[in-house]
């Protein structure tokens, strides 16, 4: 009876906008793995910590790492802002266990903050926005247009 009630309740919809992702991706893992529905909104906002050149040298040597037999097997690269950030989400879940698998369903993320979400309470984490003056920081829809994603 509780997973269904579960299920039924109101998505808590995340404004990810003055974040810095990996403290957001941790606070959403656990909202996910407590049963919560889970929408982040304005992916594209939330912040990496560290220097552009210094956060975007990193970014590059991830893509580097490829199938030396075909790339075809992967390992497979977000380009998308919504898909970087649900990818971050799912390295914190345990994602090949029957409980992280259902949690990762229940994450939704997206890039902007669509019609439908427009009038809902959007949640912030105080303990998880950034700390310090923002040039400190680059947005994830930087790194993602830097990587190779043509925006919308």
């Amino acid at each position: 009876m509780e997973g269904s009630e579960k299920s039924q309740r109101q998505p808590m919809v995340v404004d990810a906008q003055g974040h810095v992702a990996g403290r957001l991706s941790s606070k959403i893992a656990k909202l996910l793995l407590n049963g919560n529905r889970v929408i982040v909104v304005n992916s594209e906002k939330a912040l990496v910590s560290g220097s552009r050149e210094s956060v975007l040298s990193d970014w590059f040597k991830k893509l580097e790492i490829a199938s030396v037999v075909n790339p075809k097997y992967g390992p497979f690269h977000p380009r998308r802002p919504e898909r970087i950030l649900k990818r971050m989400v799912r390295g914190m879940l345990p994602r090949r266990k029957p409980r992280g698998l259902s949690a990762l369903k229940r994450l939704r993320t997206y890039t902007g903050s669509p019609a439908e979400f427009g009038a809902a309470s959007k949640i912030t984490f105080q303990d998880a926005m950034a700390r310090k003056p923002l040039p400190y920081y680059v947005t994830i829809g930087e790194v993602a247009s830097a990587i190779g994603w043509a925006g919308e």
